[in-house]
């Protein structure tokens, strides 16, 4: 069967113009197929580029036996994650052909498809021999049956190495597939720690009484309103930076993935989930707030875009521990992956910012096992299995503020059973102790490089 010029605008997703122009090079037995010699020089430069490369590393704890797949939010890190495992594995210059690593954002590999995976293969065979590389793909979701071709990687003994930026890449429907073989691991934004490394401060003994804190509180300060993305130590204008990699993750991540046509619905519902940070909400809510505006929305709708906005990682929620099982999936508490992005949508809103930044690293410690408690009272965050009780207070000065946070949380140790909890303020420090009950108040920012 000879493959048209039809066929080919149709299998690789481009334009007309485009297939025209690539018909003479991607043509093969009735199939689409990438040009060897493309790949091949793409295999090459990337081995070229990462060897050369120089980079902070982060803490990376993997098993060397595993095959992984590395997600999260766009810009995290991932990719600099698959380039601290290729140095590591590197020993010198003469082992880097042992690496097949392809980043399938690459504009050259616009019309792969999964049959073009065996290529990749075949064209680092021919490069360096009959060997077995280690696989490292970037961004693998943009080829569909990916998953599959990792699989039969994996079940023939390849090391595999991947990431994506979409929680499609959980779906029961991949795992199945997936079958055990593949671990996975979430790439956030730096901690405060990292933060502070990046920035080439090392901790010393006793440094809250030396001169280091106050450069640890200015650098906190950075921090909280313009979070961690790695990329933006290197900015000086922070704020249009958030902006630009917030409508990437807008645009291609959630739009274009999706193909949802009311931006104007999905813009309005991401500012209001900014504004109502640090609050209990519901889709309903939400709705009704939406329809104050002129906007139409079902409940259905809304749900199905805060869907989007989590698989784009860039939203969390939490519930109540103490609601029925149907509540928990429909009133949540809800957090932004990232402080500098959350301060795009808020005007003076510390206290938001504080609690978003504390959600964070409780996430990054304990992940999935975090709840609030609220019956009369509220407490905002809830570790279950560690049995944590945490509020988050920008201060306790006033009165009336120290006196609604102490009681909420002694109400919740009291119904827990626990005698210990703790506020995380900006910058107060107290031992409070009530009866056998005790309460630490701590400066978020010393609290952040405990662990």
């Amino acid at each position: 069967m000879e493959l048209s010029i039809q066929t080919l605008h149709f299998r690789s997703g481009t334009n007309l113009t485009e297939a025209v122009r690539n018909f003479s090079n991607y043509k093969h037995g009735g199939y689409l197929i990438m040009n060897k010699d493309v790949l091949k020089k793409i295999i090459i430069e990337s081995q070229q580029r990462v060897f050369k490369l120089k980079f902070k590393y982060r803490k990376l704890n993997i098993d060397n036996n595993a095959n992984y797949v590395f997600t999260g939010i766009r810009r995290a890190g991932k990719t600099y994650m698959l380039y601290q495992i290729i140095k590591d594995l590197l020993v010198n210059k003469k082992n880097i052909n042992q690496i097949l690593y392809i980043n399938f954002e690459d504009e050259r590999l616009i019309g792969f498809y999964h049959s073009d995976f065996d290529l990749l293969l075949e064209c680092y065979s021919e490069l360096f021999g009959n060997k077995q590389p280690y696989c490292f793909f970037d961004e693998i979701q943009n080829i569909p049956a990916w998953e599959k071709f990792v699989r039969r990687l994996a079940d023939t003994g390849y090391r595999c190495y991947i990431t994506g930026s979409n929680a499609e890449i959980f779906s029961s429907q991949i795992a199945t597939t997936l079958g055990g073989r593949f671990m996975i691991r979430e790439v956030q934004p730096l901690s405060f720690k990292e933060f502070l490394d990046f920035n080439n401060v090392t901790l010393e003994k006793n440094y809250e009484y030396s001169e280091q804190k106050l450069k640890i509180k200015k650098l906190f300060d950075e921090y909280f309103r313009y979070g961690g993305f790695p990329e933006i130590l290197k900015y000086k204008q922070k704020k249009e930076y958030l902006s630009t990699l917030y409508q990437k993750v807008f645009y291609s991540d959630i739009i274009a993935r999706y193909n949802l046509q009311n931006n104007n619905l999905l813009k309005l519902l991401i500012k209001k989930t900014a504004e109502s940070v640090n609050s209990e909400t519901s889709y309903n809510r939400i709705k009704n707030i939406i329809k104050s505006t002129g906007i139409k929305a079902g409940t259905a709708t809304v749900a199905e875009y805060y869907g989007y906005m989590y698989e784009a990682f860039l939203i969390f929620g939490i519930s109540n521990y103490t609601a029925k099982f149907s509540d928990r999936e429909t009133k949540k508490k809800y957090y932004f992956a990232d402080n500098g992005v959350l301060n795009l949508f808020l005007i003076d809103q510390d206290t938001k910012l504080l609690e978003n930044i504390v959600f964070i690293e409780l996430k990054r410690r304990y992940g999935e096992d975090i709840f609030f408690f609220k019956r009369k009272y509220e407490t905002d965050f809830f570790i279950s299995e560690k049995k944590i009780l945490i509020q988050v207070s920008y201060s306790i000065s006033d009165y009336e503020t120290r006196k609604r946070e102490i009681n909420s949380l002694i109400s919740a140790m009291d119904e827990l059973g626990i005698n210990k909890a703790k506020i995380l303020s900006y910058d107060e420090k107290e031992i409070i102790k009530i009866g056998i009950n005790e309460i630490s108040v701590e400066p978020v920012w010393r609290w952040l490089l405990k662990k």
